[in-house]
């Protein structure tokens, strides 16, 4: 990678070369603080290092990028120890945390380090690193939240009830806390919030109203962001079907706010999407409260995690799957399948390739489709390729799309109104249900699927 490729991916704003070639000279560094390098020099390759090739750097983070045309050319000790000799240096320096980086220029081998002591050595490297990364990246590498499943799960509990005191229906719970945290993961604005006018209307809003709108604007731009399908009609689900509900509209603002800041305090620390363990942790908050609703209100859809993750991991779901769930419910599937996808990817630009143009998914029922957008909105917005539709109807689309891999938990029962029309033609009159258990929407499927499976 080249060494202006280097600056522009970590971040040319972020670039703090102090000679005129652009390098970074720490005798230079260090006098500015009354400091000598000669004191720091120790290096062991018999050279006298002091011009770091790339640094970056904000108030708490720096990243040191030395460049090497191909590793296989040099001593790798020698270059490791003239890493670390910036690494000490930049110590007598700063009290910043350290992201060190060996980056070839003729090739794409990238060593990294980083963590309390930087050591730079084999046993050290962070050897999942092997890519230049942005320097927000690196910063949430240094400083990112770590996950706390057991402070997530006390949340949920708490939250439950809290939920049940102010009224809202246990079967609107898990898309009204999904909804909630799904826009202060993306800045809403609800505290200190007085009466306003509606500019369109002139009525006069009040504070939970305002909020309620306030969500309505993030989740309006993270469909308008994404660029997907329906985007309209799921907008007009997530309304109909939660902030319109008469339980959320009821709420008092100080009964509002309190939901959103027990969220925001007790559960948007505590996962770091950034990783695997936080998607399942985001997955467990979002799904868990269909536990506490009654049977009669269990949504069908809802597909164990432990059983998402087996049949994921069965099938070898990877950066090039092209992943298809055509019943697909609350998104079950499609979390799992996407964020295995995304383990797989070396780069942000696979990730996105990955949410905006790999994983497909059908769901009949409107309440369930719902679900299932905000579900892929919370783990990043996946949503992009989810239609509210029948399977049957949409056979052509599987085609086009290239499906290669089908994860579905079809229904067992379904009746006739449910199932593929020209298989229901071979029904006997009295039959009420699928006769062959789910069966058909399998083999139905199978005849859309790429080939090369």
């Amino acid at each position: 990678m080249k060494r202006i490729d280097i600056i522009n991916k970590i971040g040319n704003k972020f670039h703090s070369g102090n000679t005129e070639t652009g390098e970074y000279s720490y005798a230079k560094a260090l006098k500015s603080i009354g400091k000598d390098i000669k004191e720091y020099q120790r290096c062991k390759t018999g050279t006298k290092h002091q011009y770091l090739d790339i640094r970056f750097e904000n108030e708490r983070l720096v990243v040191l990028v030395e460049c090497k045309s191909k590793f296989s050319r040099w001593s790798k000790e020698k270059i490791q120890n003239q890493l670390q000799d910036y690494v000490r240096y930049e110590k007598a320096y700063s009290d910043k945390k350290i992201v060190a980086i060996l980056a070839e220029t003729d090739g794409d081998e990238v060593w990294t380090w980083f963590g309390q002591s930087v050591i730079i050595d084999d046993e050290h490297m962070k050897t999942s690193e092997t890519t230049i990364k942005t320097f927000e990246e690196y910063e949430e590498l240094c400083f990112g939240k770590v996950n706390d499943k057991i402070k997530v799960v006390d949340s949920i509990k708490t939250l439950n009830e809290m939920l049940h005191s102010d009224g809202i229906s246990e079967k609107i719970r898990s898309q009204f806390v999904g909804t909630c945290l799904l826009a202060l993961k993306n800045g809403l604005v609800y505290r200190d919030i007085q009466e306003s006018i509606d500019p369109d209307t002139g009525a006069t809003l009040s504070p939970q109203q305002v909020v309620l709108n306030n969500i309505r604007n993030v989740l309006e731009g993270l469909l308008s962001r994404g660029g997907g399908i329906n985007k309209l009609s799921k907008l007009a689900i997530l309304n109909n079907k939660v902030l319109d509900n008469q339980d959320v509209i009821n709420l008092s603002y100080q009964e509002l706010k309190l939901i959103l800041e027990f969220i925001d305090t007790n559960v948007v620390p505590y996962i770091n999407d950034k990783n695997t363990a936080g998607q399942d942790l985001l997955n467990l908050f979002f799904t868990t409260f269909n536990k506490y609703v009654g049977k009669a209100d269990k949504n069908q859809a809802f597909t164990p995690d432990h059983i998402c993750d087996f049949m994921s991991k069965v099938l070898e779901v990877n950066k090039h799957s092209r992943i298809l769930d055509p019943c697909c419910g609350s998104g079950a599937f499609l979390v799992r399948a996407m964020t295995d996808a995304m383990d797989d990817c070396e780069t942000e630009e696979e990730r996105e390739i990955v949410k905006r143009s790999q994983i497909y998914g059908i769901e009949y029922e409107e309440g369930a489709f719902g679900l299932a957008s905000t579900n892929m909105l919370i783990h990043g917005d996946g949503n992009s390729n989810i239609n509210q539709d029948s399977m049957f109807n949409r056979g052509e689309w599987i085609k086009e799309n290239n499906i290669d891999i089908v994860l579905m938990n079809p229904p067992y029962n379904a009746t006739k109104k449910h199932c593929d029309p020209e298989y229901t033609k071979t029904w006997a009159s009295n039959t009420k249900q699928d006769p062959s258990k789910g069966l058909h929407f399998v083999e139905w499927v199978a005849r859309y699927i790429s080939p090369k499976r």
